[in-house]
């Protein structure tokens, strides 16, 4: 089943968030830039759609224009679910480890809520790669994003508290509590779902 509500070719009209993010980053030649947008999609996922499943291999990289989106590591028992990353709005999603080799994901990817992408598929990307320099940057600032999802969690594991997680999760993202369930919450910063409603109770 086709995960996806629906998909659109683009118009010059409506790319221009993520032209302007990707302006803050780099200068893109107009011949660059009419040549990535020639292949992107627009797709709306929605919420608590998995998009993309463990053991499938992901063919597109994305940008999301709205929405939230979760990154875990699946379990029989739904209670020891591993969430590792969230991203948001204005940043690039994949995964990207599985992109890269085209082998199966060893996570899955959700949207928390309805949520629109622009995408490029692997191939399509293999041609922006070989025609203009967009598509190196497109790829540097996926595969960042998802060291960076990674590198902070095991951090923030190895040196806080579980409150102080907590505290530095909100302080950095406080619209968190609004559009994220407290079981992915308190998975991601490794605690059980009745520890963090006794952080939450202490700290209010």
């Amino acid at each position: 089943m086709n995960p996806y509500l629906c998909s659109k070719p683009q118009s010059s009209l409506d790319l221009q968030q993520i032209k302007a993010y990707l302006d803050q980053i780099a200068t893109i030649s107009k011949l660059d830039w009419e040549f990535f947008t020639s292949k992107l999609e627009r797709h709306v996922v929605g919420k608590k759609t998995i998009f993309l499943k463990l053991n499938e291999v992901e063919t597109k990289i994305s940008f999301i224009e709205s929405g939230v989106v979760r990154l875990y590591i699946p379990k029989d028992n739904p209670e020891k679910e591993i969430t590792f990353g969230f991203s948001f709005k204005d940043q690039f999603i994949s995964a990207y480890d599985s992109f890269l080799t085209q082998k199966p994901s060893a996570y899955q990817l959700q949207a928390l809520t309805e949520t629109t992408l622009l995408s490029i598929n692997y191939e399509d990307l293999q041609e922006v790669y070989q025609n203009t320099q967009i598509g190196n940057l497109i790829g540097r600032l996926t595969a960042e994003r998802l060291f960076l999802l990674k590198s902070k969690r095991e951090q923030y594991l190895l040196n806080l508290s579980a409150e102080e997680h907590y505290l530095k999760l909100f302080k950095e993202r406080p619209e968190l509590l609004k559009v994220i369930p407290l079981k992915y919450i308190s998975s991601y910063i490794g605690v059980t779902a009745q520890a963090l409603s006794r952080i939450r109770r202490r700290l209010s």
